[in-house]
């Protein structure tokens, strides 16, 4: 863990800075807000040369790649993407995710016989909650020069973070998406050459129903990244959000058609996945990663009482734990758990004997 230099104390404390900003940390904050407008023109969805499907393992992410082999893309123009957002996956647990996330997502791409790439942020959300007088950290990205994967950034102004994430629409608030997410989309689609060539489509899971703020995303506009009208540099990237009017019925819908097994985390009771110790995350959800993930917990309690800001508002995670009620799906499938911690993932992608998973509709489903 980076720990953070030593804090003066009385007049001398350093003020702590939500909004601080990166070089591109401006950027980001924009990065989770729509354009002013979408496109006028219905989507051909045959018409791009390449389709980013941005997984983070979850059920939405999951039904928009399940959405476009439905229409008929074909595989080998099709790359499932993964930001790995406690860094670069070394086979150690991280602060905030499942272990299992990464491989589930790559045995579902291999699975389909799809390519799968991973990006990340240097150190994940611990180092930049940690980050103390320093730049946020470069992002490493899947374009390889001399053999190496190529960083982005880190050269930004130092500032202060040493505060954890937090519930709101406001991305300099709940940087997690930002610092972990969405900028690093943005660095690979910035940087690789392979997006000057042709046409381009991310696709991302965000539905209407998940909250209001989501409900006024286009569902096709051009990506923010995008470039098509440039002077000196040209790059056409679509955005589109497949399912952003359907319904969870609709989504877990094409899951059983497909007959794949969904993450274990949703078997274990979660209504939501990315991550495990997300800010958006109640008392029951607190008390079942203690439950589940009690070293985790631990760090997470740790590094609040280190900081002295929580992630919720005015309760602490053990306060939140400790009136919460552990999952019932949790409790007796101590299988499932082992599954959910190992950062190999040992369970089949497709099942004859699909069920509903046990945190479906749950009361935690997207953020608010």
């Amino acid at each position: 863990m980076l720990m953070p230099l030593a804090r003066a104390s009385g007049d001398g404390v350093p003020p702590l800075v939500q909004s601080d900003m990166f070089q591109d940390e401006m950027e980001l904050e924009l990065a989770a807000k729509p354009p002013s407008k979408a496109h006028k023109e219905p989507i051909d969805v045959m018409s791009y040369d390449r389709y980013i499907v941005a997984m983070s393992g979850g059920k939405d992410s999951i039904a928009c790649l399940l959405h476009l082999l439905e229409c008929g893309v074909p595989k080998d123009r099709i790359e499932v993407h993964h930001h790995c957002v406690d860094g670069e996956p070394t086979g150690e647990d991280g602060l905030m995710d499942w272990p299992v996330t990464t491989d589930y997502c790559r045995k579902v791409a291999e699975a389909f016989g799809l390519r799968f790439s991973l990006s990340w942020r240097h150190g994940g959300i611990e180092r930049e909650l940690m980050r103390n007088n320093q730049p946020t950290a470069p992002v490493s990205i899947p374009y390889l020069v001399d053999g190496k994967r190529m960083d982005v950034g880190g050269q930004g102004k130092p500032n202060t973070r040493l505060k954890f994430p937090q519930q709101s629409s406001n991305l300099s608030v709940r940087w997690c998406s930002s610092v972990a997410k969405i900028s690093l989309m943005d660095a690979w689609i910035s940087n690789d050459p392979q997006f000057l060539e042709g046409r381009t489509l991310v696709i991302t899971g965000e539905r209407a129903e998940e909250s209001t703020s989501r409900a006024h995303y286009h569902e096709f506009e051009p990506h923010r990244k995008d470039n098509r009208n440039g002077a000196r540099v040209r790059r056409l990237v679509d955005h589109w959000r497949p399912i952003h009017k359907w319904s969870e019925h609709q989504v877990w819908d094409i899951i059983k058609r497909f007959r794949l097994l969904v993450h274990p985390g949703y078997r274990l009771g979660f209504s939501r996945l990315s991550c495990r110790c997300c800010v958006f995350a109640d008392k029951d959800q607190w008390a079942t990663v203690k439950f589940i993930a009690r070293p985790q917990f631990k760090r997470v309690s740790s590094l609040e009482g280190f900081t002295g800001l929580t992630i919720h508002r005015t309760k602490s995670v053990e306060d939140l734990a400790s009136c919460g009620r552990v999952y019932a799906a949790s409790v007796d499938h101590q299988e499932l758990i082992d599954v959910a911690n190992n950062h190999v993932y040992t369970l089949e992608v497709f099942t004859d004997n699909w069920v509903m998973p046990a945190g479906a509709f749950g009361k935690a489903s997207g953020p608010t």
